[in-house]
C-alpha cells in the first residue's frame, strides 16, 4: 500500500510523537508497504511561540496539494492538527479523498496550561479538524470515551511499542547514578510546563530526584531545585542505562494521551507512580506501578512494587502490534489509490 503521512511534528523534535511516527514508518516499510512523509523540512518555516525547536511550515493546500498528487498514495494520514495537517484535511475535503487522522494531544488541557483560553474554545477546533475523518487514531480507551463525549466516535485504537532490544532489565545504572542517595526517582520527558514536572519535584519524598529530558522550562527548574540532578537529553543505551537504574519513574502529567517513557520505563523493570488520569491511568496495572491523586503517596507505593511485574507489563507492548493497529484502522482504504489522482501525478510528473 502507498502510505502518505502528514505531520508537522518532526526531526529535530524529540518526543513521543515523532518517535511513534519513525517506528510505525520503520515497521511498514519493512513489511513491504511504501510510506511518504509532508513534513515542515520539505517547507519555510518560522518557530513557534514559546516552543523555538517545533518549526511551523508556510505551506498551503496548493504546495501540500502538490506533494499528495506526486506521491499517488492510496492512503492519507493527517498526524497532526498544526499547519501541514490542515492543509492536508481541505486537500482532501476539496478532492473527496479519505483520510484517518490522529489524537496525539490533549490540546485543550495542553493550551490552558500555557495560555489564557478556555477549554471548551479549544475543542470547538478539535472537533471542527477531526469531524471529516474517516477514523481518528487514539492510543487509549479512555481517549476514545473522551472524544466520543465530544461527538467524535470514529476512533480506533492504535497504541505504542517499545524497542525490546534496547529497552531491557540487563543494564547496569547510569554511571551518574553513583554515590547518589537511594531510592533514585527519575523523569523522562521534554522539560516543559505541561508536564507538571514541578509537582514531582516539589514532593518530599527521600532519596534523588533526577529528570532526563531539555525544554523550555529547564532553567528555571534547575533554579528552583538545585538538589536534583538534571542530566539533559539522553537516548539509546545511555537512556535505557537510565531507567534500568532507577528505583521509581515518576510521570507527574496530566495531559498526556499516553507515556511512551510510561513502557519505556516499565520494560527496564522500572516501577511508575502517575496520577490516575487518561495515559497512565490506562497502562500502569497488574501490580506495575501505583497511581494516586497524591503524587508522593504514588511513589512509596510503586517503591514497594514488584520489578518482574513492571517488565512483565512493558513487555506486552511492541511496535509490530502498534503497526498492525495503524493498517487496521486504513482497512476502508480501496487496493489502487484514486484514478483521479493517478492521472494527476503522470501529468505533473
Amino acid at each position: 500500500m502507498r502510505i502518505l503521512i502528514v505531520t508537522d511534528a518532526w526531526e529535530p523534535q524529540v518526543n513521543g510523537v515523532v518517535r511513534t511516527l519513525q517506528a510505525t514508518i520503520g515497521e511498514l516499510r519493512t513489511s513491504g508497504h511504501e510510506v511518504g512523509v509532508i513534513s515542515p523540512d520539505l517547507f519555510r518555516s518560522l518557530p513557534c511561540p514559546s516552543y523555538p525547536e517545533i518549526r511551523l511550515a508556510l505551506a498551503g493546500r496548493r504546495k501540500v496539494g502538490r506533494r499528495i498528487r506526486a506521491f499517488a498514495p492510496q492512503a492519507i494520514h493527517i498526524s497532526t492538527e498544526g499547519p501541514l495537517g490542515m492543509a492536508a484535511r481541505r486537500w482532501c475535503l476539496d478532492n473527496g479523498f479519505p483520510f484517518t487522522t490522529a489524537y496525539h494531544t490533549r490540546f485543550p488541557e495542553y493550551v490552558a496550561a500555557r495560555l489564557p483560553v478556555s477549554p471548551a474554545f479549544v475543542w470547538r477546533f478539535i472537533r471542527w479538524f477531526h469531524r471529516p475523518a474517516r477514523h481518528i487514531m487514539v492510543a487509549t480507551r479512555s481517549l476514545a470515551r473522551e472524544l466520543a463525549e465530544q461527538g467524535l466516535s470514529q476512533t480506533m485504537m492504535w497504541e505504542r511499542g517499545v524497542d525490546h532490544d534496547l529497552f531491557r532489565t540487563d543494564h547496569a545504572p547510569h554511571p551518574a547514578y553513583a554515590g547518589l542517595a537511594r531510592p533514585i526517582q527519575l523523569y523522562v520527558g521534554r522539560v516543559a510546563v505541561e508536564k507538571n514536572i514541578g509537582a514531582f519535584l516539589d514532593s518530599d519524598r527521600p532519596g534523588t530526584k533526577v529528570i532526563v529530558g531539555e525544554g523550555p522550562a529547564l532553567d528555571e527548574l534547575k533554579a528552583r531545585h538545585p538538589d536534583a540532578i538534571f542530566l539533559g537529553k539522553l537516548g539509546g543505551e545511555a537512556l535505557a542505562a537510565a531507567y534500568a537504574g532507577a528505583d521509581v519513574f515518576v510521570f507527574p502529567s496530566r495531559t498526556d494521551t499516553f507515556g511512551l517513557v510510561v513502557i519505556e520505563a516499565m520494560s527496564c523493570g522500572t516501577p511508575v507512580a502517575a496520577y490516575p488520569v487518561p495515559g497512565p491511568g490506562d497502562i500502569v496495572r497488574d501490580g506495575a506501578g501505583a497511581l494516586d491523586e497524591d503524587l508522593g503517596r504514588a511513589i512509596d507505593a510503586a517503591l514497594a512494587c514488584n520489578r518482574a511485574d513492571a517488565h512483565a507489563l512493558g513487555a506486552r507492548y511492541s511496535w509490530a502490534s502498534c503497526t498492525a493497529q495503524f493498517i487496521k484502522a486504513l482497512t476502508f482504504v480501496p487496493s489502487e489509490p484514486p484514478r483521479e489522482t493517478i492521472a494527476v501525478a503522470r501529468a505533473a510528473a
